[in-house]
This record gives structure tokens, C-alpha cells and sequence, in this order.
């Protein structure tokens, strides 16, 4: 016997050193190496040729609405918020099919050692009988193609499937939500780099001016032809305004970057802008009742309706709770062979019908229940705290606009009153009736108050769009895949006041 099981003791230990030598090198290739250098260059390299894939080049001085439909169209951000709409579409199908029968099929080989021999018992005597049969080969296959259908498994993917379309809703109430900011910082960095270039000269020449008059004081300052402290002040006064403009200067070189960063346009290329008139009829939103707004708020707001799809999918949940509780019922139908020549029958059909019911749900369920009726009551208070929200951010946004219109209107007749300061110093110095250091100051002033006449117009333009987000008013286009760069600039150039909505009663 010790002979006998000798080799067969050698060969499981032989296995079992083959297996955990396997098992070793499996684990030893799990860690991934650290990317090279190399790698990353060429990973980089791959995503900054897809970044600018299919992106039209800048033709021409940027329109405002042109500028809006190239970030809707290329923005890099807005296009994984419509792959995120589109991953979810697809979980949607999938999901689909988990409410279908399971069809499978399966092939199937066995073999042992040696005979499987059995033996019969006599129910008389209860002798075993001295003469083995053999009833089954050391070799032979087996296949089945059967399915199976399972009916807690239907009501749950039944479930799952509405959750999930909820989901979909979800992003896109998100990608909604992202157009809206978008827009907006599209809107700000275009009337910042609109800023730019319109001042991009007047402040390069009042600063080389300022620093020609800080050279001309110094030098009679070292002649001494004039009081020490007065020229001290005099460069004081200069030094002063060169900051002021260095300062504006610093805060123009930006705004181009940003503006490029949001259209998805080459960093560093410079970006004609074609100034824009403020188009949009905000007087309808200042206008209209608050009652009115605040019914269409509760209505589009994307947020908001976004907490609902969230609470429908906790009511859902719930169901799918409630559902585990009930017993389960499976069906299955299936087609057999197999291989093994002692069977009679090599071919036979097989039918099966099982209920069953897991006890230990009596105790849990419940429980899985209450839980799952704690998060439909979580989703509930955070729609009505959203709805608080919304209708805050709504009054808020409206005098906010409000402001910035009255910002703006100041901002306009100061800056005209700084123009025309600084054209009578101009002439005064062309008959040397006035010093370098007061055109420099005045042209400075001048150049302040044109900044922030900009500054307020993208104010006006912002506290717009964030009103038009709160109600959930945006422009209605296609899609953006499929409709060319100047279609989708013809639709949102159509669509330029949306507060036509508001006037039709929508």
C-alpha cells in the first residue's frame, strides 16, 4: 500500500509546487511598471493632437456669439459632461438586458483516474454484492444549452432600469448645468480680452510716456534746476501711475490665455476681437413679476430638477428593497448531451421549476426597508433645501443685475468725462500749456475708466447669464456633433435674447 501510493503522493506534491510556482510569477507581473519619460512625452503628445482634432481655426475678428459657439462646440469640459451623458445612455442598454432570460450554453470535459465502479446492495439480506459495475467512462464530455429565468431578478433589473434612466436625466440636467457656467466665463474672458486689445496701445504709449517725463525729472533733478522735493513728487506722482498701469497691463496680458483656454483655441496665438454691442433686453427680467420668475425657476432650473430625478431614484430604490422580501421563482429549460457511452440515453431535455425563499429576508428586510425609506427622506429635504436655494440665488441674481446695469450706466458717463479731460490735456501740452505729468495722469484716468467701463459690461453680461441660469433659460440648439461651427454660431446668434421667453409666457 505504502509502494502503491508512493508516486501518486510525488505527483500532488509535484502539482501543487507547479501550481504555487504559477501562482508566484502571477503575482509578481500584478504591479505595473512606473511610466518612462518616454511614455508620458508620447501620451502628451496623443492627447494634444486629439485636443485640437476637428477644430476649426479663428478666421477673421471673434464675435461674441462665435466665441459662445466655439465653446460649446470644442470647450474640453463640456465635452466630457456629454461623455458622461453618453456613458450613462449606454449603462441605460446594458441595464436593459439584465431583465431578459439568462441564455447559456456550456461544454464540458471530465476525466479521473480511474474507473468509477459501484456496487448494489441486496435489501434482504443486506449483502453487498461481491461484483462491481462500472457505470460511468474515466473520459467523457458534456454540454447543455439551457435558460433560465428568474423572476426577483426581472423585478430588480425591472428597477434597476428606471433608476438608471432617471440617471441619464441626471447628467443631463449636469451638463445643462455646466453649459450655464460656460457660457458665463465665456462671456467675462471675451469682454476681458475685448478690453485688451482695445487698450493695448494706449496703455503701452502712456507708459512709455511716463517713463520718458520719469527720465526727463531725474535728469533736472541732477542738474538741479529745479526744487528737490518738488521733483521728487513730480516722480512720485509719475512712479505712481506706472504702477496703476503695469498693474492694468498685468491684468490684460491674462485675459487672451483665459478666453483661448474656454473656446479651446491655440495658447499664446493671439485672438482678433470683434467688439460686441451689449445685446441682451435684461429690462424684461427687471420687469417682470417676481412671481413669474420664480415660477419658471421652479420649473427649468437645472439644479432643482435635478433633486428630483435624485429622489425619484431613492423611491425606486425602496421598491427594490420591498421586492428581496418576496419569494423567488425560477424557471429553467435546457437541451443536454453527454459523451459517456454506459447512459441509454445520451440526449435528453430537462425542465425545472424552483421556489424559494431566504428566511434571514425576515429579519433584514425589513431593516434594507427603513434604510432605503431614510434616503427617500434624505432626497425629499435636499430638493426643498435646493428649492431655497434656487429662489435665493434667483432674487439675488435679479438685483444683481439690477446693479450692474446701474454700474454700467456710471461707468459710461465717467468714462466719457475722462475722455474728454484727457483730449483738452492733450491739446493744452500741444501749446505747452500743460506738463507731461498731467496727460500722463489724465490718460491714465482715462484708460482706468475705459477698463472698467469693460469690466462693467461683462458685470451686466455675467449677472445676466447667472439670472438665466437660475431660471433655466438657455439657448436651444442642436447638436453640437453634427451641426457645423457656422450653423451653431447662426443658432446661438438667434437666440441672443433669451428673455423672449420670458415675454411669450413660457
Amino acid at each position: 500500500m505504502t509502494t502503491a501510493r508512493t508516486p501518486r503522493l510525488t505527483l500532488l506534491t509535484s502539482s501543487l509546487l507547479a501550481a504555487a510556482v504559477l501562482s508566484l510569477s502571477a503575482c509578481s507581473t500584478m504591479t505595473p511598471p512606473a511610466m518612462s519619460e518616454a511614455d508620458i512625452d508620447q501620451v502628451n503628445q496623443a492627447d494634444k493632437a486629439a485636443m485640437r482634432k476637428d477644430v476649426e481655426p479663428i478666421k477673421g475678428p471673434l464675435t461674441l456669439d462665435e466665441a459662445m459657439a466655439r465653446a460649446l462646440k470644442y470647450n474640453l469640459d463640456r465635452r466630457a459632461r456629454l461623455m458622461e451623458e453618453t456613458l450613462a445612455l449606454k449603462q441605460l442598454d446594458v441595464t436593459r438586458y439584465d431583465m431578459l432570460p439568462q441564455l447559456a450554453a456550456r461544454l464540458q470535459s471530465q476525466s479521473r483516474s480511474n474507473d468509477r465502479i459501484s456496487q448494489s446492495l441486496n435489501p434482504e439480506t443486506g449483502e453487498i454484492s461481491e461484483v462491481g459495475f462500472i457505470s460511468q467512462e474515466r473520459s467523457h464530455q458534456l454540454s447543455d444549452l439551457g435558460v433560465t429565468f428568474n423572476l426577483l431578478d426581472f423585478g430588480v433589473g425591472y428597477y434597476n432600469t428606471r433608476q438608471q434612466t432617471n440617471r441619464v436625466y441626471i447628467a443631463a440636467e449636469k451638463r445643462r448645468r455646466a453649459m450655464h457656467l460656460l457660457m458665463q466665463d465665456v462671456r467675462t474672458a471675451y469682454w476681458r480680452a475685448a478690453s485688451a486689445q482695445k487698450l493695448r496701445d494706449d496703455v503701452a504709449n502712456t507708459i512709455k510716456m511716463a517713463e520718458e517725463a520719469l527720465a526727463d525729472s531725474r535728469k533736472l533733478e541732477q542738474e538741479r534746476t529745479r526744487n528737490p522735493v518738488d521733483a521728487l513728487r513730480y516722480q512720485r506722482q509719475l512712479l505712481e501711475n506706472l504702477r496703476l498701469l503695469e498693474a492694468i497691463n498685468q491684468e490684460l496680458l491674462s485675459a487672451q490665455v483665459d478666453l483661448a483656454s474656454l473656446i479651446n483655441a491655440p495658447l499664446g496665438q493671439p485672438i482678433p476681437i470683434a467688439e460686441s454691442p451689449v445685446g441682451n433686453d435684461s429690462s424684461t427680467a427687471t420687469s417682470a413679476p417676481i412671481e413669474k420668475l420664480e415660477e419658471v425657476a421652479l420649473r427649468n432650473n437645472a439644479e432643482l430638477r435635478e433633486q428630483h430625478y435624485n429622489a425619484r431614484v431613492a423611491q425606486e430604490e425602496t421598491r427594490k428593497a420591498m421586492l428581496r422580501m418576496f419569494p423567488n421563482l425560477s424557471f429553467n429549460y435546457s437541451f443536454n448531451y453527454d459523451s459517456d457511452k454506459y447512459l441509454v440515453n445520451n440526449n435528453w431535455r430537462e425542465t425545472g421549476l424552483q421556489l424559494s425563499f431566504n428566511f434571514m429576508n425576515l429579519l433584514t428586510g425589513p431593516m434594507q426597508v427603513k434604510l432605503a425609506e431614510a434616503g427617500v427622506a434624505l432626497a425629499d429635504q435636499r430638493r426643498m433645501a435646493t428649492q431655497m436655494a434656487v429662489l435665493t440665488q434667483l432674487h439675488l441674481a435679479r438685483l444683481q443685475l439690477i446693479n450692474a446695469r446701474s454700474q454700467f450706466n456710471r461707468a459710461e458717463e465717467v468714462y466719457a468725462t475722462d475722455k474728454r479731460i484727457s483730449e483738452l490735456m492733450r491739446v493744452r501740452e500741444s501749446v505747452q500749456a500743460g506738463s507731461k505729468l498731467e496727460r500722463v495722469s489724465n490718460d491714465t484716468a482715462a484708460i482706468l475708466s475705459l477698463l472698467r467701463r469693460y469690466q462693467a459690461m461683462a458685470q451686466v453680461q455675467v449677472a445676466e447669464h447667472r439670472l438665466l441660469a437660475q431660471l433655466g433659460i438657455e439657448p436651444r440648439i442642436g447638436s453640437t456633433d453634427e451641426l457645423s461651427l457656422k450653423d451653431l454660431t447662426t443658432q446661438v446668434k438667434g437666440q441672443s435674447n433669451p428673455w423672449q421667453s420670458l415675454k411669450a409666457g413660457k
